[in-house]
């Protein structure tokens, strides 16, 4: 009988396993607005994704005339509060994302998710989407790239005795550099939002699609 080489599988959220983008950079707009400020393009703000909320703010109001920490925490805070009141008005799973997540719980794989959403945002997302009980462990607020979140989800998910492994699965530096510090394979999505470009995020694969995934995890 084949035997899939994974025991654990982690997950990036936002541009990995959902497309967040319209409702965050709605968030981060309506903030700008509230400080006078000019919409940025859905796509300059699609690239600014990546490494939690906060980043993503500050570097939405570098972009339109820079800011101090005052002014950003307020912001911040617009931001959250619209978003988590629109949290999943056009988000959904990428293509392939529920069917693959399937497909690894038949194979008794143990499915966590590591973001540097907020836990308090993400468990409401996953909630509203009905995906939170797909997921043995959920930690939010993460901190990648250190490998530390990484180290926690794979304790979480009960270790890798008897020669288990673990992968990780996200589309930026952030996902790549803690996966691999914390010594599990990464695999990048191109289809994410990307903080550089795929074929530099250094991940031990690329996919271009869920339908890959678990094709491409049995050959690492």
């Amino acid at each position: 009988m084949h035997v899939f080489p994974f025991t654990i599988v982690g997950f990036d959220l936002d541009g990995t396993l959902l497309d967040t983008s319209a409702d965050l950079t709605a968030a981060v707009n309506h903030a700008l607005a509230a400080d006078g400020r000019e919409p940025l393009a859905f796509d300059d703000l699609r690239s600014m994704i990546g490494g939690g909320g906060r980043r993503m703010m500050s570097l939405a109001l570098a972009a339109t005339g820079g800011y101090d920490e005052a002014l950003l925490d307020r912001l911040n805070a617009v931001m959250i509060d619209f978003y988590a009141a629109h949290i999943a008005d056009h988000t959904t799973p990428f293509p392939g994302a529920v069917a693959m997540l399937d497909e690894l719980a038949a194979r008794d794989v143990k499915i966590a998710m590591v973001t540097n959403k907020a836990e308090a945002l993400t468990r409401p997302l996953l909630d509203t989407l009905g995906l939170t009980a797909r997921f043995t462990t959920i930690i939010g607020g993460a901190g990648k790239p250190s490998p530390l979140p990484i180290e926690t989800m794979i304790a979480q998910c009960g270790g890798l005795d008897d020669g288990g492994r673990a992968a990780f699965v996200g589309d930026s530096h952030f996902d790549v550099d803690a996966a691999q510090a914390a010594g599990i394979p990464a695999v990048a999505c191109a289809f994410g939002f990307l903080t550089k470009p795929v074929d530099q995020l250094g991940a031990d694969a690329v996919i271009d699609h869920f339908d890959e995934l678990i094709p491409t995890l049995e050959t690492l």
